[in-house]
């Protein structure tokens, strides 16, 4: 069966997002909105697998919203809401709990991370997280993915259950119609750009996190001016005297690899024209870097500052945020619900 071209995503409200979140998938969400059917979610059900302060929460999804805004999203193209206002996603996340194995979750890597080394106290929530991730995709029947190169194992977790639902249930899907008896596609991910993976300020080998306790790993999009030349004068670099000259060299140096990654993603260059400005500017200063990181604090500054003053303006007008999720949310269903219903007759459920 042919699907019509669709792309879902989404980021969780814990947290202020980061120059990683926006370097990472945001600038590629609102490229991809010029020539696909988006759906962008604030993914508020995924926050809660670790507690929540209720009311920080829902500061926090009105912050991720308005952040998704103030880069570029257009809720009027794109369809942006919070995942909890569409229950097609619980509901469909339960039937794919009684699809996927055990076996296929213990092998997930990031539940093994995020629990740590007490695993039992871990939410139910957080082990079967991945489940509750496929059907965000498969709900909307998705075929394309913008994701982290850190959800690549979710996202082929989703593929897997797409696939074992359409074998489980071939017979039912053709008596529905499908007379190739495949009911939900294989999403696919979309991984592109200078920077998919923008690592912390403080550790060239360990992405930028929300989670980091050191805020001076990470650039946050609500950081003034002041705040983000502190970060990017002091953010690491290492003791070679000499900067490197070619791509080879690059990628052995892990800290100023991200430096210059992130000067490309925000100057929309390449890392190779990334490397000549730091090759330009290298000896402008006390350390072989100062030029750079002034040329880095520039772009920043001029890229991400309007970025600020417009989540800013859009938090002082909860109502109008909210309309914005209210809204996306009943565009969302009305895809999702009819996908949900011919699941339910697939499976075998009565509905009304």
């Amino acid at each position: 069966m042919k699907f019509q071209d669709r792309v879902f995503s989404g980021m969780q409200p814990t947290g202020t997002l980061h120059l990683g979140n926006y370097l990472g998938a945001m600038v590629q969400w609102i490229e991809m909105q010029k020539s696909h059917e988006c759906i962008y979610c604030v993914v508020d059900l995924h926050a809660i697998t670790v507690w929540q302060d209720p009311a920080e929460l829902k500061t926090s999804i009105r912050q991720v919203t308005a952040a998704y805004i103030a880069s570029g999203l257009d809720p009027k193209r794109s369809i942006v809401f919070n995942q909890s206002q569409v229950p097609e996603h619980a509901e469909l996340a339960w039937i794919f709990n009684c699809v996927a194995r055990l076996g296929w979750l213990n092998r997930m890597t990031q539940f093994k991370e995020k629990a740590g080394k007490d695993r039992e106290a871990a939410s139910v929530g957080l082990y079967a997280y991945p489940n509750l991730m496929a059907a965000d995709i498969l709900a909307y029947r998705a075929t394309h993915v913008p994701v982290g190169e850190d959800q690549k194992q979710h996202l082929e977790l989703a593929r897997d259950i797409a696939q074992k639902f359409n074998n489980d249930f071939r017979v039912s899907i053709e008596a529905k119609g499908y007379a190739d008896g495949v009911f939900f596609p294989q999403p696919e991910p979309v991984i592109t750009g200078p920077a998919t993976r923008v690592m912390s300020l403080r550790d060239g080998t360990k992405k930028m996190s929300k989670s980091e306790p050191s805020d001076m790993s990470r650039i946050n999009l609500m950081d003034d001016t002041d705040a983000i030349a502190d970060k990017i004068k002091r953010a690491k670099t290492d003791m070679e005297p000499a900067p490197p000259s070619t791509l080879d060299e690059l990628r052995g140096r892990p800290e100023i690899d991200n430096l210059v990654g992130i000067y490309a993603a925000l100057a929309g260059a390449t890392k190779e024209e990334g490397l000549k400005v730091l090759a330009s500017t290298s000896g402008e200063g006390p350390s072989v870097f100062t030029g750079f990181k002034r040329a880095l604090t520039e772009i920043a500054v001029e890229k991400l500052g309007p970025i600020r003053g417009e989540i800013v303006r859009l938090m002082n007008d909860p109502a109008e945020i909210d309309r914005v999720l209210a809204d996306g949310a009943r565009r969302a269903r009305a895809i999702a619900t009819p996908v949900m219903d011919e699941v339910k007759d697939i499976v075998g459920l009565i509905r009304g």
